[in-house]
Formats: C-alpha cells, structure tokens, sequence
C-alpha cells in the first residue's frame, strides 16, 4: 500500500478514535462532573502517552527556551479547548459540536495570516468567509445572540487554533511525543484543580469502563496522528480529518438519537467544502 494511502487510513483512525473518546465522555457527562471525568481519563491517558513517549525515545527535556514558551502556550490552549469542548459537547448534539470544530482549517489558515503574514489570497479568504457562514447556520444564533453551548463551542475552536498556531511555531527539534504528553499532563493539572470546585461522585464499573475506553481512544487517536505525519504526504492526508464528522452523525445517531435539522447539515457541508477548497489552494501553491 502507498504511504499516502496508509496515512489517508491512519488519518479517519485518528478521527474515529477521537469521535469515540467523546462519545464515551458523552455518555457519562450527564452522571459525572466535569473534572472528575477530566482526571480519570486524563491519569490513564497520560501514562500511555508516557509509555509510548519513552519507547520512542521521543522524551525531550532540554528544549531552547523560545520552544518551552511554545509548548507553555500550546500546553495552556489545550486545556482551554479540551474544558470548552467537553462543555460544549455536554449541552449539544456530538454531531453539532464536531462540526463547528471543522472550522479548524480555516480558523488556523486566518491565524497565519494575521499574526505570521502568510499570504492566503482572495479565494482562500473567500473561502474562509463561506466556512463561517456554514457556522452560523450550524450554531443558529437566536435574536438575542449565541447561547452558552454555541460560545462554549467557538471558544473551543479559539482555543485550537491557537494551539495549533504555536504548534507551527515551535522549532522541529521538538519531539511529538513530547509535545502531547506536556499537553496531558496540564490537562490533567487543570483536572485536579477544577476538582476542588466539583464534589465527584461515585463511580459505578460502567463508569470506570467508559472512561477507561475513553483514554485508550484518546490514546489511539493521538497515536494514529503521529503515524499519519510520518508516513502521507500532509496536504494529501489532512482532508481525511473530515471523515470524523461522518463518525459523529453516526455516533450521534445510534448512541443518543440525534440527527442535525437541515440547516445544521447545510452549514455543516459548506464549512467542509471550504475547508477542502483551502486544502487544495494549499498545495496548488506549495506545488503539492
């Protein structure tokens, strides 16, 4: 099999992977408070992260200080994004949710273009302006503005793009493995400091099974990401990532009974479309 075929596959892998993780978390949000499922999953995940980290050899410590800064801010958007996430999924459907997060490549492409100086051109920034025209119609703000779920929502693809905005910063000196597992772990922090906020509750095994599965998603996915960079040719393998909305209508559909109304899966299809006609412009131009 060729290498951009085996990433195209590693790449829906890693996106089924993460649909499952919040599918999982989903199913146990209404029992469960949010930081206790943020430190359960996140201790089991963060030691897979470890283990693979130091079988790799990809465990880096002695960074130059501009590249710790980085992962500082990368650390510090991560957990952002994973709180206003896992918020967010907690008050809407998981297709809805996944697919205002498919803003993603657009929101990142506009980062670069604000605060690095990336040319983009008109199509693209046409094409940007489309995608978020599909969000407005996925999130359907009401007269008197976006509700808390929506702003939970878009905060989360705030803070993604900015994670990935210092990811694409940071020197390649900088290990993956490394990077993911210092994102783990401020997780896992800002779980524990949440906690003193929340009384947990009591877990019954389903509980601890669902979370259990949850980190090994959230494992497999980050796993999967990893092997897709190192195998496909980036600008061939990253439209794939959309495969994870397919995951989240079926998810959404078969585990709690949800299917988005027509102008969620409209604005849904615009917001990929535009985000494919990004990918395509990309490597037009990096003569991909």
């Amino acid at each position: 099999m060729k290498p951009n075929q085996n990433g195209a596959l590693l790449m829906m892998g890693s996106m089924a992977a993460f649909t499952f993780n919040d599918t999982l978390v989903k199913s146990v949000g209404a029992d469960l408070p949010l930081s206790q499922i943020l430190v359960v999953r996140g201790g089991v995940a963060s030691l897979l992260i470890f283990l693979l980290a130091r079988y790799l050899g990809s465990l880096r410590m002695n960074l130059p200080r501009g590249d710790w800064m980085l992962v500082l801010g990368r650390c510090l958007s991560e957990a952002g994004a994973t709180y206003l996430f896992l918020s967010a999924l907690m008050l809407m459907p998981l297709a809805n949710v996944t697919a205002v997060l498919q803003m993603l490549p657009l929101t990142v492409t506009l980062g670069a273009a604000l605060f690095f100086g990336e040319s983009i051109g008109w199509r693209r920034m046409a094409a940007i302006l489309a995608g978020f025209c599909g969000m407005l119609l996925i999130v359907q703000p009401g007269p008197e503005g976006f509700d808390g779920a929506s702003l939970y929502a878009l905060g989360a693809v705030g803070c993604v793009t900015a994670r990935d905005l210092f990811t694409r910063r940071m020197s390649a000196a900088v290990p993956s493995m490394t990077v993911t597992l210092m994102a783990s772990l401020t997780v896992l922090t800002f779980g524990l400091i949440y906690s003193t906020q929340q009384d947990w509750q009591p877990m019954q095994g389903w509980h601890l099974g669902l979370l259990m599965g949850a980190a090994c998603f959230i494992f497999a996915g980050y796993l999967f990401s990893v092997m897709t960079m190192r195998v496909g040719d980036v600008a061939v393998v990253s439209p794939f990532r959309y495969s994870g909305l397919l995951w989240a209508l079926f998810l959404g559909w078969a585990v709690f009974g949800d299917w988005p109304g027509v102008l969620t899966l409209t604005g849904a299809a615009v917001v990929v479309a535009a985000g494919l006609f990004t990918f395509y412009r990309e490597r037009q131009q990096t003569g991909g």
